[in-house]
């Protein structure tokens, strides 16, 4: 659990969609919705944090699926200590002060950047 995922906008928007309902289950699509991302943008995301032990996926029960008559679904979720590690990466990257990333800086006009 020692590794940090990169934190791209992505990363940070399905994080942010996890943790603000910690006890729920989100499926693909539900995270779609609640990022703005398309599916071949989350699933490779949720993999990863996956891997890393920050979040467990089940898989619905295949006579629900079958019943409403569509696809059966994949639930994920944050661990325990993944909600921890996501809300501490979270934090690193939104410090206030800190300089934007990947090159951006802010316009002259902006709060605390002389002209």
């Amino acid at each position: 659990m020692g590794q940090v995922p990169r934190m791209t906008l992505q990363v940070q928007l399905v994080l942010g969609a996890l943790l603000a309902d910690l006890g729920a289950e989100l499926y693909g699509l539900q995270l779609c919705e609640a990022t703005g991302l398309a599916s071949g943008t989350i699933y490779p995301i949720m993999a990863r944090l996956e891997q890393l032990g920050w979040v467990e996926s089940s898989w619905e029960d295949p006579r629900r699926h079958v019943a409403e008559g569509r696809p059966r679904r994949r639930y994920y979720r944050l661990t325990g200590e993944g909600a921890g590690r996501a809300r501490e990466a979270l934090a690193r990257v939104r410090r206030p002060g800190s300089l934007p990333r990947y090159g951006l800086v802010p316009w002259a006009g902006s709060a605390g950047v002389a002209p």
